[in-house]
């Protein structure tokens, strides 16, 4: 099974993304630890002159040391993107369970909050059930060389249906997770839900659906297929046509939610059930939208692709099922 790198921690504007591994030690983590150094160990003396290294050969052995953490974090980034590109179940729920893989905490809180995150995903079961018959009918679609177009939107349905019912099925767990949680530790999960969601925002609504730019949807299918010019030229033209914003679209009501939420978790009382309406609506928004989306774009894809293209893309397509707070026996 395929696991997502995580972030570690955010600035405005940017996700700094660190790998699970290094999850329990952000830098400044609610359990009061630290980020730790990449150490390559003491540096030697000459054996001959005793003399230490020169600074030019410090700075170049400490740029090397770096530069493994930079490209591990920019796969991490990469993978991040690629899966909020493809799940939508769940809402802001969603987010909460993933905020909660990086948290930091001391080993017997960090057991407490695992069974808690265990109930929210074990709650989220149906709206992942439902992206799970979601993905795999656009990957059938695909390999078939035609998506049928009426049964994703079908399928696109049931899984905003599933997923506007999670926050009421998730009061308890959410309270119980506010009242296990200190001060600190409820706003560095609350930097780490909006975060996910500002990551969510870029690849579903700000980002072109046929952009060319690097680090886009269609440019990383261009290198994972090895597209031609012409098939990215194909695509992109099909996927020109912006979609018009409707109240069912518009993300203001699905950001308004992430701000609520924020302000009521980070408070000393909280109740779910004051915001369930919001909540309700922003992760059948965040779900409906998020799938929509996903699927009018792999619409455009399959008929340029050839038939090696379509089985390869398929392939990856089911891959997805198996991202971690995706899958079904994630947790």
């Amino acid at each position: 099974m395929r696991h997502i790198r995580w972030m570690g921690r955010a600035t405005p504007g940017l996700i700094l993304v660190t790998g699970l591994v290094l999850a329990g030690c952000n830098n400044g983590s609610a359990s009061g630890g630290s980020a730790p150094s990449v150490s390559s160990g003491s540096p030697s003396t000459s054996s001959a002159t005793g003399a230490m290294p020169s600074a030019s050969s410090a700075a170049s052995s400490a740029a090397s040391a770096q530069a493994p953490s930079a490209a591990a974090d920019e796969v991490a980034s990469d993978e991040l993107h690629e899966y909020h590109r493809h799940h939508h179940h769940g809402g802001v729920t969603m987010f909460i369970s993933m905020a909660i893989d990086t948290l930091g905490l001391e080993p017997t809180k960090k057991a407490q909050v695992e069974k808690i995150q265990s109930d929210l995903n074990a709650k989220m079961a149906p709206a992942r059930d439902a992206e799970h018959d979601l993905l795999s009918t656009i990957a059938d679609g695909i390999a078939a060389g035609k998506i049928d177009t009426a049964k994703v939107d079908a399928a696109v349905g049931k899984v905003g249906t599933a997923s506007a019912g999670i926050h009421m099925a998730t009061t308890d767990a959410l309270t119980q997770l506010h009242d296990a949680l200190a001060p600190v530790e409820r706003a560095a999960l609350v930097d780490k839900v909006k975060a996910h969601w500002e990551v969510w925002q870029k690849v579903n609504a700000e980002e072109k659906a046929g952009s060319k730019e690097k680090g886009t949807h269609l440019a990383r299918l261009t290198e994972l297929l090895g597209l031609t010019p012409t098939q990215v030229d194909q695509i992109t033209k099909a996927l020109s046509a912006d979609v018009p914003v409707t109240p069912q679209t518009d993300p203001k009501a699905a950001d308004a939610y992430v701000q609520a939420f924020a302000a009521a978790f980070v408070a000393d009382r909280f109740d779910p059930k004051a915001i369930a309406a919001p909540a309700t609506a922003a992760a059948g928004h965040i779900a409906r939208y998020g799938g929509a989306r996903m699927a009018r774009f792999f619409e455009a894809v399959t008929p340029v692709l050839t038939p090696d293209q379509r089985t390869k893309l398929a392939a990856h397509l089911r891959e997805r099922l198996e991202d971690q707070h995706a899958a079904a026996a994630a947790k």
